[in-house]
């Protein structure tokens, strides 16, 4: 069984890249624009790891971690950000704080995220 990744982002092209390249790399991939949507996702599937945006419409990150980490408390998550009201560093560290198990400053190398999902769900079979 392909590990089910979650990703959630509000720009529509880098939602795409990383759906893209994700399931290039073996994975099952389902996708969200927002945290409201990615709890619709979390509630109704087994999802292996979540990959998520902090800055959002809707429902930010941090908002959204929260969420997950009382839905589903063991799943991964990689929390991505490139800044807001506050500089990206002090984002991911309040995701780090909420349990986000990997930190991504936008911009980011795309072979670090295939990488890190690696690491925290293994290589699809």
């Amino acid at each position: 069984m392909k590990p089910h990744i979650l990703v959630i982002e509000d720009e529509p092209a880098l939602l795409s890249l990383i759906e893209q390249l994700l399931t290039c790399a073996g994975y099952a991939v389902s996708s969200a624009e927002h945290g409201r949507a990615a709890m619709k996702i979390l509630n109704d599937s087994v999802v292996h790891l979540v990959v998520t945006d902090l800055v959002m419409p809707e429902q930010d990150g941090i908002e959204t971690i929260r969420k997950i980490r009382n839905l589903q408390p063991s799943v991964p998550i990689i929390a991505m950000s490139g800044g807001g009201v506050i500089e990206a560093d002090r984002y991911l560290k309040i995701a780090r704080a909420l349990g986000a198990k990997r930190l991504l400053p936008k911009p980011f190398a795309t072979n670090m995220l295939v990488e890190m999902v690696r690491e925290l769900v293994g290589a699809p079979e």
